[in-house]
C-alpha cells in the first residue's frame, strides 16, 4: 500500500539548526518538542533544555516553544543509518535527556529520548497546571530501550481468532475504533499503573517502540497494520475485561506489545498511523480483527507470524504492505475498515473535500477549525457558509502544517479525523 508519502522530508516551515561542531558527524537526526495541556491547548514560551544522556550536565541547546507550543527542529548527532538497517549489537539511535519548564505548570523530564538518523523525532509533552500553593512539581519519564535493541520477553502464542466459547467472549456487535485505550503498564497480574491513552497515540507509541522509523515505507505500513489489528482484537473481544481486569491491553511483550510511557514518536510513523488508523486485518467470514502476533525474526523466530526484520527486508525488495502481510499471515488476509470511530462529532463523509465543494460537511469543518483557531491563532477564522473557498483552503493548509500532515489544503480522511480529534480535545467533548 502506498500513500505517496516521503517519510524523510523535513516538516515544512520549520527551521533546522545544526551545531558547527557536529558538521563532521556521520549522521544526524532531528528533534522537535511539542508542549500542550492535557486537552491539547498549546503552551507557548516553555523552555526546553537538551543534553546527551551520556553527559547529562552538559546542555547542548535551550529552545523556547512558539505560539503553537512547538520548538524549531534541531539536528543532533545520531549513529549511521546502517545500524538500523540490519540487526546489530550497536545501538542504532542516540539518547538525549530533555527538560521542559513552563511558568505555572509542572516540569517534565524525559530521560533517554531516542533520536534516529534522518527522521524527525517529536517529543510531545502534556503539562498539567501546578496545584494551588505548589511552586514546583517534576514529572520524570525514564524511557526504556527499543525492542529491537534490547531483549524483552517473547510473545506467548495465542490463537489468532478467539473462539466465543473461551474467555474473551465477543460482546461488541461491530469493530469500533475507540477514542481512548486503557493500558496496564506491566504484566496482567502485576501491581502496575493503568494509563488512559488516546488510541492513535498508543499505536504511534507502539510502532515507534517496535520498529525503526528509518525502514522502507511499505515495511512501516505492514507493521502498523499488524499493530492496529492486534490492538483492535484486544478491544473488540474484551479480552482482559472479560477476565476481571480493568484494562484493555498491557505493555508486557510476553502478552501484548511494547508501549513506553512518555516516549517520543517519529513523525513519519505518526503520519502513517493517521492515514490508516481505521483499518485492521481480516479473514473471510470472520468478524473480529485478526490477532496479528509478530516477533523480531532475529532473536526469536515465529512461523506464520510477521517477522519485523523480515518485513524490513521485503520492503527493501519493493514489496507493497499487503504482500508483506500475506507473506506471513497467508493469502486470505485482507485490509478491512471500521465503520465507526468513537469520540468524534461526525464521521468522515467518505470523499475528499476541496476548493469548490459546497455542502454541510464543509460547514462542519469550518465550525471546527474556527474553534481550534482560538487555541491555534495561526489558523485563520472562517465564514461558516459551507463553501470551500480560498480562505478555507488556507486554514486547512495551516492546520496540516501544525499537525504534521501533508500540506495539500484538501480534507482527506486523515485530515478530517485529525481536525475532529483536535476539536474534541480543545472543547473537552470527551470529558
Amino acid at each position: 500500500m502506498s500513500m505517496n508519502l516521503n517519510p524523510y522530508q523535513p516538516t515544512p516551515q520549520r527551521n533546522l539548526r545544526v551545531y558547527p561542531a557536529q558538521m563532521g558527524t556521520q549522521s544526524t537526526g532531528q528533534l522537535r518538542v511539542r508542549c500542550t495541556t492535557p486537552n491539547l491547548t498549546p503552551i507557548p514560551n516553555a523552555t526546553i533544555s537538551v543534553a546527551s544522556s551520556e553527559q547529562p550536565d552538559v546542555v547542548l541547546e535551550e529552545m523556547t516553544t512558539n505560539e503553537l507550543g512547538l520548538t524549531e527542529a534541531i539536528a543532533l548527532p545520531a549513529p549511521p543509518i546502517e545500524y538500523s538497517e540490519e540487526p546489530s549489537t550497536v545501538r542504532p539511535y542516540s539518547i538525549y535527556d530533555i527538560r521542559i519548564r513552563a511558568e505555572g505548570y509542572e516540569d517534565v523530564i524525559v530521560n533517554r529520548a531516542e533520536v534516529l538518523p534522518i527522521v524527525i523525532s517529536e517529543q510531545a509533552s502534556s503539562l498539567s497546571p501546578l496545584p494551588v500553593d505548589v511552586t514546583e512539581e517534576v514529572i520524570v519519564y525514564d524511557i526504556e530501550p527499543h525492542t529491537l535493541y534490547f531483549e524483552y520477553p517473547p510473545k506467548i502464542p495465542e490463537a489468532e481468532i478467539k473462539p466465543t466459547t473461551e474467555t474473551g467472549e465477543i460482546v461488541l456487535p461491530e469493530v469500533v475504533v475507540p477514542e481512548f485505550i486503557v493500558v496496564h503498564n506491566g504484566a496482567p497480574t502485576s501491581n502496575a499503573t493503568n494509563h488512559y491513552v488516546r488510541f492513535r497515540d498508543y499505536i504511534k507509541n507502539v510502532a515507534s517502540s517496535e520498529i525503526y522509523a528509518t525502514w522502507p515505507e511499505s515495511s512501516i505500513y505492514a507493521n502498523v497494520f499488524a499493530i492496529l489489528s492486534f490492538t483492535l482484537n484486544r478491544v473488540y473481544t474484551e479480552w482482559y475485561r472479560s477476565q476481571g481486569f480493568t484494562f484493555q491491553i498491557t505493555s508486557d511483550t510476553a502478552f501484548d506489545q511494547k508501549w513506553i510511557n512518555g516516549r517520543n514518536i517519529y513523525t513519519n510513523i505518526g503520519l502513517i498511523v493517521d492515514s490508516v488508523f481505521v483499518n485492521y486485518l481480516s479473514r473471510p467470514n470472520v468478524r473480529q480483527p485478526i490477532f496479528t502476533q509478530y516477533c523480531d525474526g532475529n532473536r526469536v523466530q515465529c512461523p506464520n507470524w510477521l517477522s519485523q526484520w523480515g518485513s524490513k527486508q521485503l520492503g527493501d525488495q519493493g514489496y507493497p504492505a499487503i504482500d508483506i502481510l500475506r507473506n506471513y499471515y497467508g493469502d486470505s488476509i485482507y485490509i478491512n475498515t471500521a465503520r465507526e470511530v468513537a469520540g468524534v462529532p461526525s464521521s468522515w463523509p467518505g470523499f475528499n473535500l476541496q476548493r469548490g465543494a459546497r455542502n454541510q460537511y464543509v460547514r462542519i469543518i469550518q465550525e471546527q477549525l474556527n474553534r481550534i483557531s482560538q487555541d491555534y491563532p495561526a489558523i485563520p477564522r472562517l465564514a461558516v457558509d459551507g463553501a470551500f473557498g480560498p480562505m478555507t483552503e488556507q486554514a486547512v493548509r495551516e492546520f496540516q502544517n501544525i499537525f504534521n500532515l501533508p500540506s495539500t489544503g484538501i480534507i482527506d480522511m486523515p485530515t478530517w479525523y485529525k481536525i475532529s480529534f483536535i476539536y474534541t480535545a480543545v472543547t473537552r467533548i470527551a470529558q
